[in-house]
C-alpha cells in the first residue's frame, strides 16, 4: 500500500529546490540586466550581452570544440555503452558483477583525480594534449552513464521476440539489429543526449586535458578574470543551463519511452533518473 510522504519530507524537499536552484535562477535576471556590474538592484532591461556574444571570435571557436567534442563523446560513449550494457544483460560471464562494476567506477571517483591520472598517463605515453585527449576523459566518464542508461533498456526487453526471431530462421546479427535496436532505440537517444550534455559541460577533465582547443567551460573559466565581461558570461550560462535542462528532459523522455516500449516498469532501479 503506498502512503503520502509527510510533510516535513515535503517541506524538505522544496527547501533542498531553492537551494539548489536558487543561484541558477538569477542568471537571467542579470543577463538581461543592463549594468555592467552584478548587484541588485537592476538597473534596466537589455540584450546588449547576447550580442556581444555573438561577436567574440573565441568564444565561436570553443563553442566548435565543445560541440565536437561532445557529439564524438556521446557517438563513442553509447557506442561502447551498446556493447557493455548488451553483454551485462543477456550473458552470465565469470567475474561479471566485479568487471561491470570496475566499469562504472568513474561515477563514484572525484574528477579532479580522473584528471590528473589521465594526464600522467597520456603524458607518459607521448601524446600532445588536444581535443582527442578531452575526448578520452570525456568518454572514460560518459560511457558508465551511458551503460545505466542501456542496461534498463536491454533488462526490460521481452527476451521472447528475440526467441522467436530465431526460431523463425533469422540469425543473432539480423535479430539484433531489427528486433532488438528498434526496441532499445529510445535508450540509445536517450544516451546519446545525456552524454552528450554531460561532455557539454564538464570543465574538470577538460582544463586537465585541453591544449589549445580551449572548450567552452574552460573558455567561460578564462573570461572570470575580467569583470567587465561578467554580464556577457551570465548570458552565455542562461543559454547553456537552458540547453542542457532541454536536452535533459529530452533523453528522459526517451528513456521512459524505451522502458515502455521494452515492456519495463519505472521502477526506482530501471535507470539513474527515477
Amino acid at each position: 500500500m503506498s502512503s503520502k510522504p509527510p510533510k516535513s519530507l515535503f517541506t524538505y524537499a522544496v527547501f533542498y529546490l531553492i537551494f539548489l536552484y536558487a543561484p541558477v535562477m538569477l542568471l537571467p535576471l542579470f543577463a538581461f540586466n543592463d549594468s555592467a556590474i552584478i548587484a541588485l538592484p537592476l538597473s534596466g532591461f537589455t540584450l546588449h550581452w547576447f550580442g556581444l556574444l555573438w561577436e567574440t571570435k573565441a568564444l565561436h571557436e570553443a563553442l566548435y570544440n565543445s560541440l565536437l567534442i561532445a557529439v564524438i563523446t556521446a557517438v563513442g560513449s553509447t557506442t561502447l555503452g551498446i556493447f557493455a550494457a548488451r553483454a551485462a544483460a543477456r550473458y552470465e560471464f565469470p567475474g561479471k558483477r566485479g568487471i561491470v562494476g570496475f566499469i562504472m567506477v568513474p561515477l563514484v571517483l572525484p574528477e579532479i583525480i580522473v584528471g590528473v591520472a589521465l594526464i600522467v598517463v597520456l603524458i607518459q605515453l607521448g601524446l600532445s594534449l588536444s581535443a582527442w585527449t578531452v575526448i578520452i576523459g570525456h568518454v572514460l566518464i560518459c560511457t558508465p552513464f551511458s551503460i545505466a542508461i542501456l542496461q534498463s533498456a536491454f533488462n526490460n526487453m521481452d527476451r521472447s521476440l528475440e526467441e522467436a526471431s530465431m526460431d523463425l530462421g533469422e540469425n543473432k546479427l539480423g535479430t539484433f539489429f531489427r528486433v532488438i535496436l528498434p526496441l532499445v532505440t529510445p535508450g540509445i537517444i536517450s544516451s546519446l543526449l545525456i552524454s552528450f550534455t554531460i561532455s557539454l559541460d564538464e570543465f574538470i577533465i577538460a582544463f586537465f586535458l585541453t591544449g589549445t582547443d580551449v572548450t567552452l567551460p574552460v573558455y567561460i573559466w578564462g573570461q572570470l578574470r575580467f569583470p567587465a565581461r561578467l554580464p556577457a558570461i551570465m548570458a552565455l550560462g542562461f543559454l547553456m543551463v537552458s540547453l542542457s535542462f532541454f536536452l535533459l528532459l529530452t533523453a528522459e523522455y526517451f528513456r521512459r519511452r524505451a522502458n515502455r516500449l521494452t515492456g519495463g516498469h519505472s521502477q526506482s532501479n530501471d535507470g539513474i533518473f527515477q
